[in-house]
C-alpha cells in the first residue's frame, strides 16, 4: 500500500526545486547572453620615458583626448586602461567614448558622446602594475571606425604608462572637457597614454591577429594619422576578403626598439608575451616580427667574437621555440616572419657576422615545422641585387625601417588564407 505524501512535505520539495531553479536561472541567463568579445584595437605598453611624457602639470585638472583606429566593428565596445609602469595609484575621474569626426582633429561625431564606467562608477583608481576594464559601452562603432577616448585627470602622475609610437595625435585642454565636441585651443602631443586596448562586441566567429614586433611593426616611417602601417594595411586586406576574412581584426602589439630577449625600450617580446599576445580576446594568430634589435645591438659598437655571435644566435632560436609552445598551450597559431635586411643603416652599421647572424635566424624561421606558417618579409623588401639591402623603393631612408610602399608591400605578402578557419579558442 503507497503512503500518503503529507502536505508538509510537498511544500519544502516545492520549495527546495524553487530555490535551486532560482540558483541556475541568472547564471543560465547570464552565460547565454554574454557578447563574444574580440580585441579591436590595441598598443603595447611601456613605461613612458622622460623626453616622451606628458607636459610637465598639463594633466592637473587636463583633459587628454586620444585617437584609436579600430579593426573590428560591433554593437558594444569596452576599453583597457593601464597603469602597469606606475609605482602609485592612478586616479582619473572621468572617461568617455566617442567617434571621432576627424582622426587629426580633436573633433566628435555629434550624438556619439558616452560615459564610461568601472563597475558603475564614472571615476575609477587603478592600482599600480595593473590594468582595468571598463564596463561595456553601448556605442555601436563600424569596421575602421576612429574612436576618441578622452579622459580626464585630477592629477598628473609621477610615472606614465603608455605607448609613445602611436603614430596618431593626442589633444591635450586645460580643465575638464571630456564631453566637448571639440577642444578650443589643444596642445599636441603624437603619443598615446593609459590606453591599452579596446575590444568589440562581435559577432561569431569573429576573432584577432596579433602583430608582435618592434618599431618596424610600431610603423616607423608611415603617416601620422595615416594608418598606413603594415598592420593597418593587413587590416584594410582583410576586411575586404569578405566573408572568409571579413571578422579577422588586427591588433598592433610593435614597441619601437624592442627585442626578443633582452629589455631595452620596453619589455621584452618574452617579457610582455602573456599581456600583449595570451590576454588578448579572441585571440587565435600571432605574427612574430623580431629579431632585428637583438642583433643589431650585440653588434653596434664593437664586433664580439664569433662564439658570441653562435650563442646569440641560438637564444633567439630558443626564445622563438618559446613563444610558439606557450602559444600553442592556448589554441594560437604563430606565423614566424623573417627579419628585414638592413644592411647599410647608420644606427646599427652591421658587418658580415650580424648579416650572417640574420641570416642563420631566417634560416631556422623558414624550416619546416618551428612556425605553423612563414610569412617571407626578407622576400620582399630584399634589393636582388644586393639582398642584404632593402630596395630602395622601400627604404624609409635609413636603410632599417620600411618606407609606405615597403609597408604595402609586406601587407601585400601575407596569405590571407592563413586566417581562414573560423574557429575560436577563447
Amino acid at each position: 500500500m503507497n503512503a500518503a505524501i503529507s502536505p508538509r512535505r510537498i511544500f519544502f520539495t516545492t520549495l527546495a526545486l524553487l530555490a535551486s531553479s532560482l540558483a541556475i536561472t541568472p547564471a543560465t541567463a547570464h552565460a547565454q547572453s554574454s557578447p563574444h568579445w574580440v580585441g579591436s584595437w590595441a598598443a603595447s605598453q611601456q613605461l613612458v620615458e622622460w623626453a616622451n611624457s606628458l607636459p610637465p602639470a598639463s594633466m592637473r585638472n587636463g583633459t587628454l583626448r586620444q585617437i584609436v583606429h579600430l579593426s573590428l566593428g560591433g554593437a558594444q565596445i569596452r576599453l583597457h586602461l593601464s597603469n602597469r609602469y606606475g609605482d602609485a595609484p592612478l586616479h582619473i575621474d572621468s572617461v568617455h567614448l566617442a567617434r571621432s569626426a576627424d582622426p587629426a582633429s580633436a573633433r566628435l561625431v555629434p550624438g556619439t558622446d558616452r560615459t564610461v564606467t568601472f563597475f558603475g562608477s564614472p571615476a575609477v583608481t587603478i592600482p599600480p602594475n595593473s590594468d582595468y576594464m571598463s564596463d561595456p559601452v553601448a556605442l555601436a562603432v563600424a569596421p575602421a571606425a576612429d574612436l576618441a577616448i578622452t579622459i580626464h585627470l585630477d592629477d598628473q602622475p609621477p610615472l606614465e604608462t603608455g605607448h609613445p609610437g602611436s603614430r596618431a595625435t593626442s589633444y591635450i585642454e586645460p580643465g575638464n572637457h571630456v564631453a566637448d565636441a571639440d577642444f578650443a585651443n589643444p596642445t599636441k602631443i603624437d603619443h598615446w597614454y593609459f590606453i591599452a586596448g579596446v575590444d568589440a562586441a562581435a559577432a561569431p566567429g569573429a576573432r584577432a591577429v596579433i602583430t608582435l614586433g618592434d618599431s618596424i611593426t610600431d610603423g616607423r616611417g608611415s603617416t601620422t594619422n595615416g594608418n598606413d602601417r603594415w598592420p593597418d594595411l593587413l587590416a584594410n586586406r582583410l576586411r575586404a576578403n569578405a566573408p572568409a576574412t571579413a571578422n579577422v581584426a588586427i591588433l598592433n602589439q610593435g614597441i619601437g626598439g624592442n627585442r626578443v630577449i633582452l629589455n631595452g625600450v620596453g619589455p621584452s617580446a618574452l617579457a610582455r608575451f602573456h599581456d600583449d599576445v595570451i590576454a588578448q580576446p579572441g585571440a587565435r594568430y600571432v605574427i612574430v616580427l623580431e629579431g632585428v634589435n637583438d642583433i643589431g645591438v650585440f653588434a653596434r659598437l664593437e664586433d664580439p667574437p664569433q662564439s658570441d655571435h653562435d650563442a646569440l644566435v641560438a637564444r633567439i632560436q630558443s626564445a622563438y621555440q618559446q613563444i610558439v609552445e606557450r602559444a600553442h598551450q592556448q589554441g594560437i597559431k604563430v606565423f614566424g616572419a623573417t627579419i628585414t635586411p638592413f644592411a647599410g643603416s647608420d644606427y646599427y652599421h652591421p658587418g658580415p657576422r650580424t648579416e650572417s647572424d640574420r641570416q642563420k635566424i631566417n634560416a631556422w624561421i623558414r624550416a619546416q615545422g618551428n612556425f605553423d606558417a612563414v610569412i617571407d618579409f626578407d622576400a620582399t623588401l630584399r634589393d636582388p641585387q644586393n639582398p642584404s639591402h632593402l630596395l630602395p623603393a622601400y627604404d624609409s631612408g635609413d636603410h632599417l625601417h620600411p618606407s609606405p610602399a615597403g609597408y604595402a608591400a609586406m601587407a601585400g605578402a601575407i596569405p590571407l588564407t592563413l586566417f581562414g578557419d573560423a574557429g575560436v579558442t577563447k
